[in-house]
């Protein structure tokens, strides 16, 4: 029983050591292409997701305006709008996760 508790006492139960701490901001970092091109990547992203996102709520609306008098049919409903979010996140999260991490 002593022996388990002097072994238990010197072992810190991690087979690996942590790395240090990263800093937040490296300026070793600007000077790399990487850092630009998942910089484009990702406001690509953004830009292609609230543009769909954003027509897909717009033509949601203007067929749902009693002023309009627009097809009831016609439009993609709230179960649209939420494919629309849904896939948009996929595809851009899938076609950026290789290239900005």
């Amino acid at each position: 029983m002593t022996k388990e508790v002097e072994v238990a006492a010197h072992h810190s139960g991690k087979d690996y050591h942590d790395p240090p701490p990263a800093p937040l901001i490296d300026a070793e970092e600007l000077s790399k292409w990487s850092f630009y091109r998942a910089l484009i990547a990702e406001f690509v992203a953004t830009l292609l997701f609230l543009y769909v996102t954003v027509l897909t709520v717009i033509g949601y609306k203007s067929t749902t305006d009693p002023n309009l008098d627009a097809d009831q049919c016609g439009g993609v409903g709230i179960l649209g709008i939420a494919w629309a979010f849904g896939g948009m996140i996929f595809i851009l999260v899938y076609c950026t996760a290789g290239i900005s991490g």
